[in-house]
């Protein structure tokens, strides 16, 4: 796992705020994530911190905690695990494979999203702002039936 704080100017000063500690935090909460620690997140983001991914944008801590909820009740054994990190001042990308199953098509089935998420972080190293970047059609839409079938003929079409 890499653990690279990113600094592009030589000879800087390093930044005021040391996140580094925060961002481990982040990472062993997400790695750990289970229903029952869910509400450690209003110690790791702040009470309005937003959040968006492909299907959802949302402020607030309950309502941040929420997303989590639904993903825990419609999907078996959810895992996150961040492959890379990098972080400079108060922004930090954070890449990760999250592995699951589907409750509701082929249960059992293992499945992954690769992904990402970009934090900014508070000066008081709890998460501000959350973005989490994946491609929905690639990672999900495709795997299943019917609409799968059609958006790889999609993404087909386009390439040629």
């Amino acid at each position: 796992m890499n653990r690279v704080p990113l600094d592009t100017t030589a000879g800087a000063n390093p930044p005021a705020i040391d996140h580094g500690p925060a961002v481990q935090a982040l990472v062993d909460f997400f790695e750990n994530l289970q229903p029952h620690n869910l509400d450690d997140l209003a110690r790791l983001y702040a009470a309005d911190a937003r959040f968006k991914d492909p299907f959802n944008e949302v402020q607030g801590v309950p309502a941040i905690k929420a997303i989590f909820q639904h993903m825990f009740e419609q999907l078996e054994a959810p895992r996150f695990h961040v492959t890379e990190r990098v972080w400079q001042g108060d922004r930090c990308f954070l890449v990760w494979d999250f592995r699951f199953a589907l409750r509701r098509w082929r249960p059992g089935t293992p499945q992954v999203i690769r992904g990402a998420s970009l934090l900014v972080l508070a000066p008081d190293g709890r998460v501000q702002w959350h973005r989490d970047y994946w491609d929905a059609a690639e990672e999900l839409y495709e795997k299943l039936p019917i609409i799968g079938g059609m958006m790889r003929w999609l993404r087909q079409r386009a390439s040629t």
